[in-house]
């Protein structure tokens, strides 16, 4: 799988989840290592949801794992805090923010 084939991917899953209800801003990035490494990054704003494929420096927090983790954790099949504690996935930076994605990703999952 290309960088490229997994950005797609993640953006059409991302793109589902209800933001509606979230009223703060949350930036994330994430930095996919292995098979389709590279860099992109989700953020709520305004109510809206953008996933787009650039580095964010500004962000809330970081994540760092494979696009195989990615993909379970989008799908709702990981739970983000099992996926942390087992080490596939790396987090920096505000846990509280980071903790949220959560919520994105329960948001999808309710829509279908």
């Amino acid at each position: 799988m290309t960088y490229a084939d997994m950005f797609s991917k993640v953006k059409g899953m991302f793109m589902e989840a209800d933001v509606s209800d979230i009223h703060e801003h949350l930036a994330y990035q994430f930095n996919i290592t292995g098979n389709a490494e590279g860099i992109f990054y989700v953020e709520v704003k305004d109510g809206k949801l953008y996933v787009e494929p650039y580095e964010y420096f500004d962000r809330d927090a970081m994540f760092t794992c494979t696009a195989e983790t990615l993909f379970k954790l989008a799908e709702g099949k990981t739970d983000p805090v099992l996926a942390f504690t087992l080490g596939k996935l790396k987090v920096d930076g505000n846990i509280d923010k980071a903790l949220r994605l959560k919520e994105l990703i329960d948001s999808k999952k309710k829509q279908k």
